[in-house]
């Protein structure tokens, strides 16, 4: 049990568990945090590049792509903290509610551009 790196409401908890376990979590953040990034850039790009696309459809999708965006650090953070929280305690790694919203999210979000297409 180690009280001295952060956060502490992680590992004052249980026992270190094997070093690779705590690897692939921090892999897993990482991958969060480079979702997080793409979102993000697309969404932008989208509605910066002013393609032609209907204006009302166009703003929506790139505000859903950066709104997911800015979710997946934050999934990130806590995803990593009770991951590890589980592993140092013994316990079954726990749901990642984000798994269901980001598919949800980016469905969404090309419903939105396949509406904004030109009907020409």
């Amino acid at each position: 049990m180690s009280t001295s790196r952060f956060p502490k409401s992680v590992y004052a908890r249980g026992v270190a568990p094997d070093a690779r376990f705590s690897l692939a979590n921090e892999r897993t953040f990482l991958a969060w945090i480079s979702v997080g990034l793409a979102l993000i850039s697309v969404g932008v790009g989208l509605e910066s590049l002013a393609l032609n696309l209907q204006p009302g459809f166009r703003l929506a999708a790139s505000v859903l792509l950066v709104l997911g965006g800015i979710g997946c650090p934050v999934q990130a953070w806590f995803g990593w903290a009770r991951v590890e929280t589980a592993l140092r305690e013994g316990r079954p790694i726990p749901f990642t509610p984000m798994l269901v919203g980001l598919p949800v999210l980016l469905a969404a979000a090309g419903v939105l551009v396949l509406l904004a297409l030109p009907t020409r």
